[in-house]
């Protein structure tokens, strides 16, 4: 018996072949889609898991540190520590800007955390070369995807630092590579102002009558003071010791500390479920959307195929084969087709995931589901085709 599928793949091989490469970049396109999600998760774990921490403590009324802004004086550390369940704690600053190296500005997440003792939560946790920092200034830790190197000098706002070690896979929630500095150099870059705003602010606060009576000695200078200077940190991360739970230790710093403590369950499910999750519907829109147009692509290469091979189809009427058996050969080229569309997908989406600037985490699970949908598509597309066969009349086969 003739097989439509084997027929056209054997005498039209290069059509064939085409049409399915060409698929396959659409569907490489939508494991992509699939990848950058996949990625944008990872992200936001492996924020969590670089850490080091148990908890997160944060302002009042706030899902910071990662998903909002949160300030705390730096002095609160120690009354953490002192909290039953408590194995560490240590403050941790957290600022998105940019960092200038040479003739080059990369966007990064730069870390202000303290340096003494070691293995703190907030440290870099591994080096790929160089050591930790050691000094408690002008020294920095950076991901190899700043693309800046051992001994190199990086700007951070008015002062220079020394790369002096480099680390893998630290990144923010939303991938941009991070910069670890002393906790002090992290403050200044983030709360310090400028020479020159704080200038202004003292001559403004100079010419303010309400502070130069004479009723209010010393406030003048406590005021220019609280201005060159500030003590604030983003979050503290605690380490819960042996034999509590991170709740356990959460619940009365929530109580008797007037802040928020967030467990890694709780900050997982802020950073994935809220801070991505527009991301995430528009990422789910793009693979429904791309979904539709591989099916309509699938549907009209098929049906344009079936009726280029109308004669032939009505050749096989006319000897007697059943419906069913016509049928099957055009699901059997429509599945063929798909599936050197996805092997075609499959290959492009791991030859190019690595140049994203973003993490691309292409998973096997990811890709079963994708054979199975491309699969189920073209068995839906080839349809249209199957009815146009199925109507077509025997005595077409006689006719001119």
């Amino acid at each position: 018996m003739i097989s439509l599928a084997g027929r056209d793949i054997l005498h039209s091989w290069g059509k064939f072949v085409l049409t399915g490469f060409g698929l396959g970049l659409l569907i490489g396109v939508t494991l992509t889609m699939a990848g950058v999600y996949r990625g944008m998760v990872d992200d936001a774990r492996m924020l969590l898991n670089n850490s080091g921490a148990d908890l997160w403590v944060v302002q009042q009324g706030t899902q910071g540190p990662y998903a909002e802004a949160s300030s705390l004086r730096d002095d609160v550390v120690r009354s953490i520590r002192g909290m039953p369940g408590v194995a560490q704690a240590a403050n941790v600053s957290y600022l998105t800007m940019q960092v200038r190296g040479g003739n080059a500005e990369v966007r990064a997440m730069v870390v202000g955390f303290e340096v003494d003792p070691p293995a703190q939560p907030g440290q870099p946790g591994y080096l790929l070369a160089g050591r930790q920092i050691t000094r408690s200034h002008y020294e920095a830790v950076v991901d190899i995807r700043t693309g800046f190197q051992l001994g190199e000098l990086i700007r951070i706002r008015r002062h220079d630092y020394k790369v002096v070690g480099l680390t893998q896979r630290m990144v923010s929630s939303g991938g941009d590579p991070m910069v670890f500095i002393p906790l002090k150099d992290g403050q200044e870059a983030q709360f310090l102002k400028d020479n020159d705003a704080i200038l202004n602010d003292r001559a403004r606060t100079a010419a303010n009558p309400g502070l130069n009576r004479p009723g209010l000695p010393g406030l003048l200078e406590a005021v220019q003071a609280s201005q060159a200077s500030n003590r604030s940190v983003n979050t503290i991360l605690v380490q819960v010791a042996p034999g509590f739970s991170a709740e356990e230790v959460a619940a009365p710093i929530r109580r008797w500390k007037h802040l928020e403590a967030f467990t890694r369950a709780q900050m997982e499910e802020i950073l994935v479920a809220k801070l991505i999750a527009t991301s995430a519907r528009q990422i789910g829109m793009f693979l429904v959307i791309l979904a539709v147009v591989s099916a309509a692509i699938v549907a009209f290469i098929i049906y344009t195929m079936t009726l280029g091979k109308i004669r032939e189809i009505a050749v096989l009427k006319l000897i007697g084969t059943r419906n069913r058996t016509i049928a099957g050969m055009i699901l059997q080229q429509a599945l063929g087709l798909g599936l050197i569309g996805f092997i075609v997908g499959k290959v492009a989406a791991s030859f190019w995931a690595p140049v994203f600037p973003k993490y691309v985490l292409l998973e096997s699970g990811d890709a079963l589901s994708g054979l199975l949908a491309v699969m189920v598509i073209c068995a839906l597309a080839s349809t249209l085709a199957i009815r146009a066969a199925l109507k077509v009349d025997p005595a077409a086969a006689i006719g001119g």
